[in-house]
């Protein structure tokens, strides 16, 4: 019944019907430059919902734990409460072409989602990515990597 529907009975040659594409919005430049410039205002750049002292949602408070976990060094830290600016919430999915928030940048590139980093933190891939790119809290010189545990004598 359908193909016969799909038939244009002038030529006998099927109709081509090609589906609706919704147009894509595009962000406009200055959202964009402004993006750009807050990718690159830390070596670690986390657009989230809330805040780290406050996370809006599961997803943030996640990857908010995880990055603290992992020891990232707050000197090379930014987030962005993507809750206060409509434009920035929607501008940041459609720079990334991902679509959910919280999203990582790790020196200016974007890793991914709460999904992505704690994988990336189970594999340990995580802890490598940021130690390669000097984002972990550096360690003091003269630090003790182990304890050096005795047990007290008894007399």
């Amino acid at each position: 019944m359908f193909r016969r529907a799909l038939l244009n009975t002038r030529f006998a040659q099927p109709v081509i019907r090609t589906p609706f594409i919704q147009q894509g919005r595009f962000i406009s430049t200055e959202i964009k430059d402004a993006i750009d410039r807050a990718v690159g205002s830390s070596k670690v750049v986390l657009f989230m919902k809330g805040t780290p002292e406050f996370p809006q949602c599961g997803f943030s408070r996640a990857t908010i734990q995880m990055l603290g976990q992992q020891g990232v060094d707050p000197e090379k830290f930014a987030a962005y409460n993507v809750l206060e600016d409509p434009e920035l919430r929607d501008g940041i999915k459609e720079y990334s072409e991902w679509p959910t928030i919280p999203q990582l940048y790790v020196n200016k590139e974007f890793v991914g989602g709460c999904d992505i980093v704690m994988s990336m933190a189970q594999s340990g891939e995580l802890s490598d990515l940021l130690e390669a790119n000097e984002c972990l809290i550096p360690e003091e010189e003269g630090e003790t990597t182990s304890a050096n545990i005795q047990p007290n004598e008894r007399s």
